[in-house]
């Protein structure tokens, strides 16, 4: 074979729940993530590509919206490839599972077993071995495999699975086990960041990562993976499918206003994503975060600020004063230097309302023996 094109993608968790949103916003990111096989099929069809690998996860669990499934098949269909799914630990195949009930077309080929099976197409020049996950976990289902390699005929795998983790319940994989597995090319899920494209002895693998992120834990620009061997030659293009990205920054407030400073942090388009933005540096008192969030509001399509910000060296200094003021801060001074480094954050937040409240109505301690 001279040229042959893989779309490979996994983890898309469709029907995830989104409970750290509003229901408004979370029912808009479920239908963001129900349109990613429209994306992965348009880009399937524009590429013009050979052959598509699902490794699993393509449902986020056992209890899916049943228009969910039908997207799914749906833009499937109309790839002009056949089309693999090897279904992972959250979409796991069982005689009840919405795999099961799906109605799939003839380019469809789905992974029902916990061994490995393979589907032959020599007019295409290459192979597709497989598996399914049929429970919550798996065993390792590489040890001991091995696919005789044939001139003209490239042996690809579909599967879900975790490398270079011996203990993990999810098949645990080796990179020996992958170098003496006769693979060309290994399509793995699983892991919800990019590998980018690694090798094993003759055998080019790859997880693609997640094609769209659902929290801070999944940041940054999330793709799918164009695979093109050409001549003996392997390569990968990551190509972006998502609508909206998780991004965190960390931004110094000291010695100025909190607002201004993350707008001078931000860049310049982020209104359709969603951010985490932590407070750093001295402040005199608490930072009204929800007039900064109400402010930014406009800014994102969801917003987190968390207030990580400490106090000024000089707050201390009118602890001991005959004042409101200068009595709480000896008390608390007290308390905070023989904390924990723990104990002295939640005592500088403490500090910081009390301080705050003071300053409305801060007055001179009149004293019974004066």
């Amino acid at each position: 074979m001279s040229k042959i094109r893989i779309l490979h993608t996994a983890d898309l968790h469709m029907d995830s729940p989104f409970e750290s949103l509003s229901e408004g916003k979370a029912a808009i990111r479920r239908a963001e993530l129900r349109s990613l096989p429209k994306k992965i099929a348009a880009l399937a069809i524009r590429e013009k590509v050979d052959v598509v690998l699902l490794s699993g996860d393509l449902l986020d669990g056992e209890s899916v919206y049943r228009e969910t499934a039908d997207e799914l098949v749906r833009y499937l269909r109309k790839i002009p490839a056949p089309v693999f799914i090897a279904p992972g630990n959250h979409d796991y195949y069982s005689s009840s599972s919405v795999y099961a009930r799906m109605d799939l077309s003839n380019n469809i080929y789905l992974f029902r077993k916990n061994t490995i099976e393979q589907y032959e197409f020599p007019e295409k020049g290459f192979r597709v071995f497989g598996a399914a996950f049929t429970g919550k976990d798996s065993p390792a289902l590489l040890r001991g495999f091995h696919a005789v390699r044939t001139d003209g005929m490239l042996n690809l795998m579909c599967i879900h699975g975790e490398t270079d983790a011996p203990k993990s319940p999810y098949n645990p994989i080796t990179t020996e086990e992958i170098a003496e597995s006769g693979l060309d090319y290994l399509a793995l899920g699983h892991i919800h960041k990019a590998s980018g494209m690694q090798r094993a002895g003759g055998t080019r693998y790859s997880q693609p990562g997640c094609p769209e992120g659902r929290g801070f834990d999944e940041q940054g620009r999330k793709t799918v993976n164009l695979v093109e061997y050409e001549n003996g030659a392997w390569s990968l293009r990551s190509v972006r499918i998502a609508s909206r990205l998780y991004e965190q920054i960390t931004v110094d407030v000291t010695n100025t206003d909190p607002l201004f400073a993350i707008q001078m942090a931000l860049p310049d388009d982020t209104v359709r994503d969603i951010y985490r933005i932590i407070l750093k540096g001295e402040t005199d008192g608490p930072v009204d975060l929800k007039h900064v969030s109400e402010q930014l509001s406009e800014y994102f399509f969801e917003v987190q600020l968390k207030d990580e910000t400490r106090l000024k060296e000089e707050v201390w200094a009118r602890a001991g004063s005959d004042t409101l003021r200068g009595l709480f801060l000896s008390k608390m001074k007290a308390r905070y230097d023989a904390a924990t480094q723990e104990e002295k954050s939640r005592i500088e937040q403490a500090v910081r309302w009390g301080v705050a409240a003071l300053d409305n109505r801060e007055e001179v301690v009149r004293h019974e023996n004066q």
